[in-house]
């Protein structure tokens, strides 16, 4: 299946996680892909896997922190220049962290809204115009069950999450009669780098009872990466061309 053939794509958070597996499925559908993360060994690691799937030759990385203006600015010019336009942006990259509310400084706070609100913001931003001079143009971002679900202790992250999927609704709305779509994706119930021990670190005291549905309806724990990316290659194709402006919830059932 060929689906990204002649697409391209810009990818952030490749170096771990869903960015990574998303990276690889667009790859072995055909397209051509720029993965960036703050994790330089993780984007080493995705290059090899993608030399071992003999999909190396569509892919390059970089370095792009997506919390720094500046570099967000140089670092999307950089990747549209790379692949000579821009079909698809995947905002993956994200960060997951807990306290008390009540404990909650405000330099935690604005760090995560940063980092996940901001971080997206400015990707979208600077990648617009070559979206809108590309071939059926998509945005797949990241919000999560925390935008819709309680999530305990995490409050700072649900609030960059929400934030995130109210400013997708924007965005498809505003932009609809250019030909672009976006959408969100907002899973729930995934093993990755940020859920695994204590996951979002979790504060010492947590009380676990107020987590009431921590286990997915379908099948035993966690799913892996490769579920959300297996939606987002279909959201960011052509079977996915009459969806924009809403979000897709995928954690197995956990929050029916």
């Amino acid at each position: 299946m060929d689906r990204f053939d002649g697409r391209r794509a810009l990818i952030t958070g490749a170096g771990s996680g869903i960015g990574r597996a998303t990276a690889h499925r667009i790859l072995a559908e055909g397209g051509r892909v720029v993965a960036v993360d703050v994790d330089e060994a993780g984007l080493a690691a995705t290059a090899e896997r993608a030399a071992a799937d003999g999909t190396a030759g569509r892919l390059e990385t970089a370095r792009l922190d997506i919390a720094d203006e500046a570099a967000v600015r140089s670092g999307t010019a950089a990747a549209v220049d790379r692949l000579g336009g821009l079909d698809v942006l995947v905002n993956a990259a994200g960060i997951l962290r807990s306290a008390h509310t009540h404990a909650t400084t405000l330099e935690f706070f604005e760090r995560i809204v940063s980092v996940n609100l901001t971080g997206t913001f400015l990707m979208i931003r600077e990648a617009l115009p070559a979206l809108l001079a590309g071939r059926a143009p998509v945005i797949v971002n990241f919000s999560s069950t925390s935008a819709s679900f309680a999530h305990p202790y995490m409050a700072a992250y649900a609030a960059s999450k929400g934030g995130i999927q109210a400013m997708t609704h924007a965005i498809a709305a505003e932009y609809s009669r250019q030909g672009l779509r976006a959408v969100c994706v907002a899973p729930g119930s995934i093993a990755s780098n940020m859920t695994t021990g204590r996951g979002p670190g979790l504060p010492e005291d947590a009380d676990m009872s107020l987590f009431t549905k921590l286990v997915p309806a379908l099948g035993q724990g966690f799913a892996g990466p490769e579920t959300v990316a297996g939606v987002i290659a279909m959201l960011a194709s052509e079977d996915g061309a009459f969806i924009t402006g809403t979000e897709i919830r995928i954690d197995g059932g956990t929050h029916m």
